[in-house]
């Protein structure tokens, strides 16, 4: 118990108890090239493989853990503490009033120095533990999280397994090595009007909206759903296609390209589909993924990164201006500048490392970014982004 001094000088014990001890299994986690760490499980005591990466958010890991873009990784947090303020409750699969960023947890596992047992938040209506047993994700903590983050910024992201003390083994698992996008991206297409009502099945020919509202034709290449929040906010009717789909036989206003997982060359068809949407001049956008296969729609090379880039503290420029944004990124793959075609040019650029950070066309209404500025979790520097989007249509 935590001590404390009265109004009248005397010491009484607080009712707020401090961490005790709790009864959890040792836990390994073993990167591919031998090196290993040893901590404690706190969330679904079976074996884990992946890919390891590593986040410097400070908050958002409910948001983290159900972003598709980390399906197939294991998740090191640089903040010392995890699970402080519990988990938001869901809202259900059909509307998109919840507090998650997709239906599911995709990350293999989360990783942190400490877990906090005790949890508390108004909204949290369970702790991170519970949660992650109830989806079956592994969750280790006493993990020297400063010393596996510099040891994969010094050796890049890599692979990695977690087994736990008494049960079985994984062998190494690469997520790059297979399609994320297809794995990630909604099974049929479905049309959106409104944040708080179930979608529709998208029925062709596309009926003009009653209502009025422009039209803007969503590619799930492994979506968050505050994009498509951010959409409707503006008063666009959204219309969410496969990755695959042939969007080019809707009546369009506008084309949107997600964000996803994995690695751009799985997407050859999305690129495609991309290619013939360009020769309707129509405005295109694209986020994360969106803006790497909006780069291989204009025969640009993509390449993937070191380590990557997941905070939300990534310092971004915009090219022209001495203007510098505060943006949210995840992701393991960049766009080549040097392989842009004449008629593209760089938008953005990172201030960390330089690297491509979004691009546009010099002539067209073609743009994309590589950072987040639907955010969820934080910051919303840049959420303009979106109206500069509905403004073209």
């Amino acid at each position: 118990m935590r001590s404390k001094v009265s109004n009248d000088g005397r010491i009484a014990l607080s009712t707020i108890p401090i961490q005790t001890m709790q009864a959890t299994k040792a836990a390994i986690l073993t990167l591919q090239d031998g090196t290993t760490f040893r901590g404690y499980s706190f969330g679904y005591d079976g074996p884990a493989a992946g890919e390891v990466v590593f986040n410097t958010a400070m908050t958002g890991y409910p948001e983290s853990l159900t972003d598709p873009s980390y399906e197939g990784q294991i998740l090191v947090t640089t903040f010392p503490q995890l699970g402080n303020y519990g988990v938001p409750p869901s809202g259900g699969e059909d509307t998109l009033d919840g507090y998650m960023e997709s239906t599911r947890i995709h990350c293999r596992a989360i990783i942190a120095q400490d877990y906090a047992f005790h949890h508390s938040h108004w909204l949290a209506d369970r702790s991170l533990g519970e949660w992650l047993k109830s989806e079956k994700i592994a969750g280790i903590y006493g993990i020297d999280t400063r010393a596996l983050t510099k040891h994969l910024r010094q050796h890049g992201s890599m692979l990695g397994k977690i087994t736990i003390e008494g049960g079985e083994d994984v062998d190494f698992y690469d997520p790059n090595a297979e399609n994320l996008i297809a794995l990630t991206s909604c099974p049929e297409a479905v049309v959106y009007t409104s944040i708080g009502e179930a979608p529709v099945s998208l029925e062709l020919p596309l009926a003009p909206d009653a209502e009025g509202r422009k039209t803007v034709v969503l590619v799930d290449c492994g979506i968050k759903h505050n994009i498509i929040r951010c959409l409707l906010r503006r008063g666009v009717r959204v219309v969410r296609v496969p990755w695959d789909f042939d969007f080019n036989v809707i009546d369009f206003d506008g084309l949107f390209i997600s964000n996803g997982p994995g690695n751009p060359d799985f997407a050859g068809a999305t690129v495609e589909n991309i290619r013939k949407a360009m020769t309707r001049e129509k405005p295109i956008c694209g986020i994360c993924m969106g803006n790497q296969l909006l780069a291989k729609a204009a025969w640009a090379r993509t390449y993937k990164l070191k380590y990557g880039h997941r905070s939300h503290n990534q310092p971004v420029r915009r090219v022209g201006t001495d203007r510098c944004f505060v943006t949210s990124q995840n992701h393991g793959f960049a766009v080549d500048d040097s392989s842009l075609p004449d008629d593209w040019e760089t938008l953005f650029v990172n201030m960390n490392d330089g690297t491509n950070e979004g691009i546009r066309h010099r002539t067209l209404p073609f743009f994309s970014a590589q950072f987040h500025p639907e955010a969820s979790s934080g910051p919303r520097d840049t959420e303009f982004l979106f109206d500069e989007f509905v403004d073209l249509l």
